[in-house]
């Protein structure tokens, strides 16, 4: 049971699951209204797309047996712990429970359910080899959690588009650091990343625009006549500062253990800007 549960990283899944449930909860109502999160129909919603998730971490590492052998050795589950045929058989379960209960909600949970698994599975056959390809896709994807929500419940305003353009930009960020940290394994297997291709420095000039673009766009919700005081500081001390810092780290990263943790900030970027959905209210 573990080895299953670091193969369709729970922790990632658990994140999807608080992640859908402040946009149900904060996003599609005056006020914060918990009671919404406990309706069977956003459960089942949340299920369909945490198995539309664990499907895609497992179908990724299938195709990535022999490359996260040279890049994460302590981490390869299939091939090893788990076999590929039964990971395959697990893959195709979860997906098709993943679509057929977003078309059982509703037939554009279901389109974009059944978009996401032909995407995260061209993704690790194909499209992370590609050129900046891969990280658009998984980019989207992670905008498309939370978009999934609102588009079920017919409400797709502005604050739940803000909020998934911020999910794009630093998954984005966050997807080209990682091929970074991994041009070793990448880069023995014909993929053509980023690095691989432009080299760190070069690729580094990519990430500046991108992470500016990300800050400028913090700024833009900051200034918002309608933001709150609370929401305003939050957003400055908790996700712009880290983001600042993060180019200032990035500026001297040259390691592989530097984009680690680079990875790693990108991910506490993305909780903390997640979290801000509780000051909307």
């Amino acid at each position: 049971m573990k080895d299953f549960l670091n193969l369709i990283r729970f922790p990632n899944l658990l994140l999807i699951v608080v992640c859908q449930a402040l946009v149900q909860a904060c996003l599609l109502a005056a006020g914060i209204d918990w009671s919404s999160v406990l309706e069977p129909r956003f459960l089942a919603l949340t299920f369909s797309t945490v198995c539309v998730a664990a499907a895609g971490y497992i179908i990724n590492d299938y195709y990535d047996i022999k490359i996260d052998a040279i890049n994460k050795p302590h981490r390869v589950v299939v091939g090893k712990a788990i076999r590929r045929r039964p990971a395959m058989v697990s893959h195709l379960l979860l997906s098709f429970l993943g679509v057929a209960i977003g078309l059982l909600l509703s037939i554009p949970v279901g389109l974009i359910n059944l978009g996401a698994v032909l995407l995260l599975w061209g993704y690790s056959a194909r499209f992370k080899k590609m050129l900046l390809v891969g990280n658009v896709t998984i980019a989207l994807l992670s905008a498309s959690m939370l978009l999934v929500v609102a588009v079920y419940a017919d409400v797709l305003n502005n604050i739940t588009l803000g909020y998934a353009v911020f999910a794009f930009l630093i998954s984005l960020i966050r997807e080209i650091i990682k091929d970074i940290e991994d041009v070793k394994g990448d880069e023995s297997f014909d993929c053509r990343t980023l690095p691989i291709v432009a080299g760190l420095r070069r690729t580094k000039y990519v990430l500046y625009p991108i992470i500016a673009a990300f800050q400028a766009f913090l700024l833009v919700v900051v200034a918002h006549p309608r933001t709150s005081l609370l929401f305003d500081v939050y957003m400055l001390l908790l996700v712009l500062l880290p983001s600042i810092y993060l180019v200032v780290k990035l500026v001297r990263a040259d390691r592989k253990r530097d984009f680690t943790y680079l990875s790693n900030v990108c991910k506490v970027i993305m909780l903390f800007g997640i979290l801000s959905m509780l000051l909307i209210g």
